[in-house]
């Protein structure tokens, strides 16, 4: 051995003594109640070499969790004593059911509880870590709660354990059915906030909108088919499943910025009353997946996914070739396990030519494909009366403010007579004149304002009337095979 090796070896034990004497030296704390003798006294003779019936529940549901064990004292014949949990030696011994059998450095402390959303603007406070001693007409068990960090973000940890064959498995299928009975998310209406850089992601509730019909302006018959195929399978839901039919659809709304889309879903949801909706979108749309499974529970439910195309765009490698393999998994999941769910999936995209290789590799996911174009002249008449609601406007030549709009968004006009509104205020006037419209217009469609217009959906150049617009502008990215008029429904 070199000296080397030997000063090292001396060193270690030098060092080893020191941390035994310091653990030595440590003064004894007094305990006020040690949680091991309890929890073995509680379970009986052989304790320690029972098994651990271990499971994860995701941490959103905290608030049905919470409310599933709070329903446990009020089973016939149960009753619970709930403490909290800390030990001296955390660092050394983590929180499980086992090392709470095996290490008697635990002692009774204050449970932990954290804030949940359980609505708009609700809050509940729910436990996110204790130890149950339950005793049921069956026999004793021991559940122990706690928080744990995975590789995806927090999780929740259930362990249970009793003397008695079966009771463990029997608590935990109950808690699961309750968690489904209990559920605060049923009928809401739901957003997913994501944080890539944190791998988290956390449940928001969100008012269901209030929007009517004569708040859009679409293409003829554009609208009866979308509550059709997503508000009428719902509602004979029993017609179709005794005939066989499934009640999982898809559908995709396309095209240009600031044509209507997303109102229109805001309209749906406002119309789905007895329907859970969640929405994903930015980095929530890789979580697709595991909220089609939330979705499926919630039934009858809609997941609504805005701007899908740009998941279409995440190129990585893998069994896809060029495509997202997000968007793969994503479509897989529309199709769900079961054709029985009562879930809707609506996409929308502003680019329609993305999307088409996995539609056409996973046929049936969307059923139906519906273009929301540029508004023709009809609807733009349409659109100034709409967006003139609660003014004071009088106009001499409507047609001439139409035909200086062709090519334009819903947004456009509506910021357009936002700006009327302005110009008139500046004069003095409550009523919007023709004067002020025009100003407005030749703000707009000056050759300054070319990424005004973009950022309105109106694109940097002046644009033909309503279809052709909208063919126009799939028109302009060349690799795009696109959708054909055969595959659209008009």
């Amino acid at each position: 051995m070199t000296d080397t090796s030997a000063s090292t070896d001396g060193l270690r034990k030098d060092l080893a003594r020191l941390v035994q004497q310091l653990i030595d030296e440590r003064p004894e704390r007094r305990r006020e109640r040690p949680v091991t003798p309890l929890v073995l006294a509680h379970l009986g003779d052989g304790a320690r070499s029972l098994p651990v019936l271990q499971d994860t529940v995701p941490y959103y549901d905290l608030p049905n969790l919470h409310l599933a064990l709070e329903r446990l004292p009020v089973r016939p014949g149960w009753s619970v004593e709930i403490l909290g949990v800390a030990g001296e030696d955390e660092g050394w011994h983590e929180l499980s059911l086992p090392s709470l059998l095996m290490n008697d450095v635990w002692e009774a402390a204050p449970e932990r509880f954290a804030t949940a959303d359980v609505g708009p603007g609700q809050t509940l406070a729910c436990r996110v870590s204790c130890l149950m001693l339950i005793t049921a007409p069956e026999g004793p068990l021991a559940l122990l709660l706690s928080r744990h960090d995975s590789g995806e973000g927090h999780v929740l940890s259930l362990e249970i354990v009793s003397p008695v064959e079966g009771a463990a498995a029997e608590l935990l299928a109950w808690l699961h059915a309750t968690i489904a009975e209990v559920d605060v998310f049923r009928g809401k209406v739901l957003t997913v906030e994501a944080s890539p850089m944190r791998g988290t992601s956390r449940i928001a509730f969100v008012e269901r909108p209030d929007v009517r019909a004569d708040a859009l302006v679409l293409p003829d018959g554009v609208l009866d088919r979308i509550e059709r195929h997503i508000i009428g399978a719902s509602r004979h839901r029993q017609a179709l499943i005794d005939s066989g039919r499934h009640l999982g659809r898809g559908l995709l709304l396309w095209g240009p910025p600031g044509t209507g889309k997303t109102l229109t879903l805001r309209y749906l949801t406002a119309m789905l009353t007895g329907s859970t909706v969640i929405i994903l979108t930015g980095p929530s749309l890789g979580m697709a997946g595991s909220f089609g499974a939330l979705a499926r529970r919630l039934e009858p439910a809609v997941v609504i996914l805005e701007d899908v195309d740009l998941v279409a765009q995440e190129r990585m490698y893998g069994p896809f070739g060029g495509s997202s393999p997000v968007l793969f998994e994503l479509m897989n999941e529309m199709s769900g396990p079961s054709g029985d769910a009562d879930v809707a999936f609506v996409l929308t995209t502003n680019r329609p030519e993305a999307l088409e290789p996995a539609l056409a590799a996973r046929p049936g996911r969307v059923d139906l494909a519906l273009e929301i174009p540029l508004p023709d002249a009809a609807a733009r008449h349409r659109l100034l009366e709409l967006y003139a609601r609660g003014m004071d406007m009088a106009l001499d030549d409507p047609d001439a403010v139409v035909a200086r709009t062709q090519g334009v968004t819903a947004s456009f006009i509506k910021e357009l007579l936002r700006k009327a509104r302005l110009e008139a205020a500046e004069a003095g006037r409550v009523t919007v004149m023709q004067a002020d419209v025009d100003a407005a217009l030749d703000e707009l469609l000056h050759e300054t304002q070319a990424l005004t217009r973009v950022m309105l959906g109106a694109g940097g150049d002046r644009a033909p009337d309503g279809r052709a617009a909208s063919r126009a502008w799939l028109e302009q990215f060349p690799d795009a095979d696109g959708f054909d008029d055969d595959d659209v429904e008009d």
